[in-house]
């Protein structure tokens, strides 16, 4: 079966797909709200057929690449149609890719459920870190996008914004603020090195991709306590298991260090996981905020993060609110059903109370 790979994707964003799965001994499958749709249920790809719509939108260079590491991550952009994000690997022998549709435009942070109040919190922090966690295709980058995209159109005071990605996925045009976008494996060799050397370049705001390992966590520290904004990224599920994450990583003689240093640089703490809508098409996030006062400093500086959640739920005046919390206000309002919403939770007392609902 002759088709193009600009054809599938066309008919991937006509369908307001999120991914298009590409592999062997399976169709085209786009992975729309929530649900896994084939392009063409009768059209079984073979080997063959994944490598020749896969090399479709990759490079010479990507090829060979590939074929030494055996997976490579790589952005592709149609011209005024969006952007993907791809992970070619190989399964089985034969090429396999995962493309995560990049909208061309940055969506305003109202469009995606994230509060005045909380994006202007944000742009107001002076220095520290701001991590957005959650789950693979929970949206973080999103959020992420539409928080450089309101400072760079209404955050005040101009900023120089450098991004260091793996691979680039939304384009920002400077506006009010300067921003340079490098990316991992083109502009620059590693997080590492792309931190570090954001610091030598006049930096207000850094975004680093993902903060995937020690030294990564360590650098980002670093700038965080040089009077920079870090914003970054973790697939931990809740404020208090993102602290953990970042503390654990680290020896354990040098916990009580971390532990200290987290509590001078963590300024916020969003975790999100997007959930089908009921109410129309499409899906909605779900997220717990946690702003890092006086309370929550001392109970990550005292290694007590078992209690952060308390802290979480008596600073909702700060506009703070724990997971379960936002997921039970959106099936409150029927925006999401009950029987999602029960799968999600996880505090026993106010599950008990949802699943007794008539």
């Amino acid at each position: 079966m002759a088709v193009s790979i600009l054809e599938i994707l066309k008919e991937a964003v006509a369908e307001q797909a999120s991914d298009i799965l590409i592999t062997a001994g399976s169709p085209v499958t786009f992975h729309v709200f929530g649900q896994l749709i084939p392009y063409d249920a009768d059209w079984v790809l073979s080997g063959t057929e994944t490598q020749d719509l896969i090399y479709q939108f990759m490079t010479m260079e990507q090829r060979k690449v590939f074929e030494n590491e055996r997976d490579i991550d790589l952005a592709y952009h149609i011209q005024g149609l969006a952007r993907f994000r791809v992970a070619v690997f190989q399964q089985r022998g034969t090429l396999a890719a995962v493309l995560r549709l990049v909208p061309l435009r940055v969506p305003h942070y109202s469009e995606i459920g994230v509060a005045e109040r909380v994006i202007l919190e944000m742009a107001n922090i002076p220095n520290g870190l701001i991590l957005i966690t959650g789950p693979t295709g929970a949206g973080k980058s999103t959020t992420i996008a539409s928080y450089i995209e309101f400072l760079n159109t209404e955050g005040g005071t101009p900023k120089h914004i450098i991004s260091i990605e793996d691979p680039i996925e939304f384009l920002f045009t400077p506006k009010t603020c300067i921003i340079d976008q490098r990316e991992i494996g083109y502009d620059v060799k590693d997080y590492v090195r792309g931190l570090r050397a954001a610091l030598r370049q006049m930096p207000h705001v850094i975004f680093v991709g993902e903060m995937r390992d020690r030294e990564t966590i360590e650098v980002a520290l670093t700038a965080a306590e040089t009077g920079n904004i870090v914003i970054s990224t973790l697939s931990t599920q809740s404020a208090a298991k993102t602290i953990n994450r970042i503390i654990d990583i680290f020896p354990v003689e040098h916990q009580s260090e971390i532990r200290t240093r987290l509590a001078l640089t963590l300024k916020v703490v969003i975790s999100q996981v997007l959930m089908r809508r009921i109410d129309q098409p499409g899906r909605v996030a779900a997220r717990e905020m946690m702003f890092v006062n006086n309370a929550v400093s001392n109970l990550i500086r005292e290694g007590k993060v078992h209690q952060i959640n308390n802290a979480i739920a008596t600073g909702a005046r700060e506009g703070m609110v724990l997971m379960d919390d936002s997921i039970l206000d959106l099936a409150s309002r029927g925006i999401v059903s009950y029987a999602s919403a029960v799968i999600r939770m996880t505090d026993a007392e106010k599950l008990a109370k949802l699943k007794a609902r008539p």
